[in-house]
């Protein structure tokens, strides 16, 4: 779990497609008692992925076929810039929003505008991403946690203060790029439990005890 807050912008040192192994040149969250080790869950651009190895300024990753089509990183290469958070530890500030750090597709950049020193960013995907997006509700992009607003059935926009602007890799999006989307996870569950609520017998066998179920064959 993250809050979409990036700690620090890293560099990719080399990517191979074929294997998703990924190696990504960092600082500040290999650093400190929390910094990465081996196992650890780090989001890469909004995607949470797995340590696998590391070493004092550089540390490694797979990237699955899956995550592979849901994000961008098919592009990736070496000098390509990601955005970087380390996990949350029970207790620490919340500073964004909770994010899973599972990407669910891509948001392609269609204008920027300059709003006095702010940028107002927006951005088109499909119908299965925008029915979770909500006016001024929370959004991740890039990994970035942030403000939905003027939305439409294709299209949100966000804004982009010069802060993030210059310590993520927001600040450097251009018209056309492409952009790694979570949508806050609480509207999808309500729409599961509403739309597909438990039949009469599931609801009946949840409420068993251990020994009814054992006797009932359940």
């Amino acid at each position: 779990m993250f809050s979409g807050i990036v700690e620090e912008v890293g560099r990719v040192e080399a990517f191979d497609p074929s294997s998703g192994h990924l190696d990504i040149h960092a600082k500040r969250v290999l650093s400190g008692e929390f910094g990465l080790r081996v196992s650890d869950s780090v989001s890469v651009s909004g995607a949470c992925l797995t340590v696998v190895n590391f070493e004092s300024s550089a540390f490694s990753v797979d990237v699955t076929p899956e995550t592979q089509r849901a994000t961008w990183f098919s592009q990736l290469k070496k000098g390509t810039h990601v955005n970087l958070e380390r996990a949350l530890r029970f207790g620490a500030v919340v500073g964004g929003h909770l994010v899973q750090g599972h990407v669910e597709g891509l948001g392609r950049i269609t204008d920027i505008r300059h709003d006095g020193d702010a940028k107002l960013i927006t951005v088109r995907s499909h119908s299965q991403i925008m029915r979770y997006i909500v006016e001024k509700g929370f959004v991740a992009v890039d990994g970035v946690s942030l403000t939905a607003f003027n939305w439409r059935p294709e299209s949100f926009t966000f804004t982009l203060i010069p802060y993030t602007a210059i310590h993520t890799t927001l600040g450097v999006l251009k018209v056309g790029d492409a952009v790694n989307i979570e949508t806050d996870q609480t509207g999808k569950y309500i729409e599961r439990f509403v739309t597909q609520p438990l039949s009469f017998s599931e609801r009946g066998a949840s409420t068993q005890s251990p020994k009814d179920r054992h006797q009932s064959g359940a």
